[in-house]
């Protein structure tokens, strides 16, 4: 089965792109931008490799109201992906390296996974000892040991997985707290899987990441909020919504390397800002707009529209979900 990889760049190949061409069952799809250069030029013998310009539409409803220079150029990677027949999508960034582990995942299979309804949860705890947590974890929980998982309250049963959500080794995605104040390099032990039940969160981001054909409209990225909380707002709203369908979101250990993009950390403070204010009120929005009945793209819509409400995304969020779920 090919694997669709969804990776939007503006640089020349990496050697992160260049690592994942290696495997021929690869499919690579890059999202150009305004920034990104004219050609992608990637002699590839092995991956498929394709290249889209930001000046060459694909006949997108979505095209018309997409933003330029913005990550969220990435959904027309994911739309690709579905109409050439992907059955997963694999996304990642320009700056991460696979590693030897590397594998695509089986959805449906026995895992071990956490208790439902223990609210927030720092997966990052239980792969390693080091005083870490994800971006988007709130704050006022980071020493909350409370929010640790442990072997002890683990189960395991056959479940639907929706989301695969791989760990990063070397800098794995934090806030810029973490980064101003600390900025340790961080090698996370290799561990089981652990899913994560109804009621029980952990920000998840687009780094590193598989989702099944089944939630593709869960890829939608909100383009009228920061750039720093743009995936982690996806991920916070796409939980609430996976419990309705019955799927668990899943961490695994390490699969891959980040040797990260330079950043202004200040820069990303600033852009986290509502990341930090919002990742609690943003679950219970989410959780509270679902109905049972509707269909998952009818769900998404609402809780969208509840988040303008709230003013966490703009009046131009809209026409643009609209674009994202009729093209895929």
């Amino acid at each position: 089965m090919t694997d669709f990889v969804v990776v939007t760049s503006i640089f020349e190949p990496t050697e992160s792109i260049k690592k994942l061409a290696q495997n021929k069952d690869n499919h690579i799809i890059v999202v150009g931008d305004k920034k990104s250069p004219k050609e992608y030029e990637l002699n590839s013998k092995n991956a498929k490799i394709t290249f889209l310009p930001y000046d060459k539409p694909l006949g997108l409803k979505i095209e018309k109201v997409l933003p330029y220079n913005h990550y969220c150029r990435k959904m027309l990677g994911y739309i690709y992906a579905k109409n050439s027949g992907a059955e997963i999508i694999y996304e990642t960034d320009d700056d991460n390296y696979p590693k030897s582990n590397f594998e695509s995942l089986k959805f449906d299979r026995e895992e071990y996974f956490l208790p439902e309804n223990r609210g927030f949860i720092n997966v990052y705890k239980y792969y390693t000892k080091d005083d870490i947590w994800p971006r988007g974890f709130p704050l006022d929980l980071i020493t909350d040991k409370n929010t640790f998982p442990k072997d002890s309250e683990l189960e395991k049963k056959d479940l639907k997985i929706g989301v695969y959500q791989g760990l990063v080794d070397n800098e794995p995605d934090v806030d810029a707290i973490y980064r101003l104040t600390d900025n340790k390099r961080c090698n996370f032990e290799n561990k089981k899987p652990i899913a994560l039940s109804k009621g029980t969160i952990c920000p998840y981001n687009s780094q590193n990441t598989f989702t099944r054909k089944e939630l593709f409209p869960l890829l939608y990225l909100p383009c009228t909020v920061t750039f720093r909380f743009t995936d982690i707002l996806r991920g916070l709203i796409a939980q609430p919504l996976m419990w309705n369908e019955g799927y668990y979101l899943c961490f695994t250990s390490s699969s891959a390397i980040q040797e990260r993009n330079v950043h202004n950390y200040m820069k990303d403070f600033e852009s986290e800002i509502p990341v930090y204010l919002y990742c609690k009120k943003v679950v219970d929005i989410a959780s509270e707009s679902i109905k049972k009945e509707l269909s998952l793209k009818d769900n998404l819509y609402n809780v969208y529209l509840s988040l303008l409400k709230e003013n966490i995304v703009k009046d131009e969020e809209i026409p643009i979900l609209e674009g994202f779920l009729n093209d895929i």
